[in-house]
Formats: structure tokens, sequence, C-alpha cells
């Protein structure tokens, strides 16, 4: 597969206890990019965060540590990140999605003649 050198980056901002379809919903959006044949996806845990509600979640006070922030970034073309997010907006019941400009420089895997 190669990617343009003109893509985008999706950023999905979620908590790690949510869930979607009895799995993890970080899971559920990578199965689901992985599926629809995108590029790559990433996610993240992040140590401390807070979003729309304005509550802390961080991992050095116990009772809150189960709801860590995370982010699942991906990068593909935009059109084919546009038919992505029809797929996961209506799963995204709360959270942040963003979508911003990347340049690719370099797509590959490793080589298989080895």
């Amino acid at each position: 597969m190669n990617l343009p050198p003109e893509g985008k980056l999706l950023r999905i901002f979620i908590g790690e206890s949510d869930k979607y379809d009895g799995k993890p919903l970080y899971e559920w959006i990578v199965l689901k990019a992985k599926e629809k044949g995108m590029a790559g996806a990433t996610v993240l845990r992040g140590l401390m965060g807070f979003g729309a509600n304005s509550r802390i979640h961080t991992s050095k006070i116990l009772r809150l540590s189960m709801d860590l922030p995370i982010v699942v970034e991906i990068v593909d073309t935009y059109e084919k990140i546009q038919q992505f997010l029809s797929d996961i907006e209506p799963v995204v019941t709360e959270g942040l999605i963003t979508l911003e400009k990347a340049e690719v420089h370099i797509y590959r895997g490793k080589s298989q003649d080895i």
C-alpha cells in the first residue's frame, strides 16, 4: 500500500473504560480500521488528562486510574478517513475527534525478502 505525501491524521480522544459491542472502544476502533484497510492505527495511553466533563483522570490517584485518557491515531488519505469517520462517529458517544494535515515522509513495512 502506498500513501500520498499529503495525508490526514485522525485523532480520537476517549476514555480507557469506554466500551462498544462488549470490548474496549479503542480496541473496536483499531479492529474496524484494520477491517476497512486503513494504513495503520496506534493507541496511546495517557498518564493524565481531562475532557468535556472537566474531570481529571490520572494514574496518581488510585480511584481515578481506571479511566485514563486514550488517544487512537490513524493516518491515511482524506477520502479513506472520511469514510472511516462515518463508521465511528455514531459509536464515539463521549470524547473528541480531530482531523489534521499529515505530511507523509515514509510509509513502509519490513521486507519479506529476508
